[in-house]
């Protein structure tokens, strides 16, 4: 059984209509990108946002829901750099596997949240904070946040007017 992705001749799509809804996308990331741009935001941390807005769940509640989850993951990877800092006089190397034990039973846990129990969306925020290599400020956390927030409505936008096209044409 073949479980890939629908062709628009598998799924009853015209060309036309393939082509369109791939455009919707592109032209929503090219916005998107353009917006991170001019707000100086980092590009790659909106791309954080919006593949955390398709880990799960497609509609606005768990759109917001997902990017709590990257931004918490933010706030729990600007902690964990605080706890590694404060840690590492003492502890040196070990410092760093201690702390990412704590973090991951930490997260790992969150799973038993009822509403927000995404750990892709966690995980996503956390990779952006150790990616950014940033300073832990409140700063740095809106650069990210913001980011992120931008990408999760861009990726929520272009799902919203890809489903206003015709299902059949």
């Amino acid at each position: 059984m073949n479980h890939s992705t629908p062709t628009p001749a598998r799924s009853g799509q015209t060309k036309l209509m393939f082509t369109l809804f791939t455009a919707i996308a592109a032209a929503t990331a090219a916005l998107a990108a353009g917006s991170s741009l001019l707000l100086s935001l980092p590009v790659w941390a909106m791309f954080v946002g919006w593949v955390a807005f398709f880990s799960r769940g497609l509609t606005l509640r768990d759109g917001l829901i997902n990017l709590g989850c990257v931004l918490t993951g933010l706030a729990v990877g600007m902690a964990a750099a605080l706890s590694i800092g404060a840690l590492s006089p003492s502890l040196g190397p070990w410092a760093l596997p201690l702390v990412v034990f704590g973090v991951a039973m930490l997260v790992v846990s969150l799973r038993s949240l009822r509403v927000m129990n995404n750990l892709v969306a966690y995980f996503l925020g956390l990779i952006a904070w150790f990616a950014a290599h940033l300073e832990p400020s409140l700063e740095s956390f809106a650069e990210l946040g913001g980011a992120g927030t931008l990408g999760s409505f861009a990726g929520w936008l272009s799902h919203a007017i890809q489903q206003r096209l015709p299902r059949r044409a």
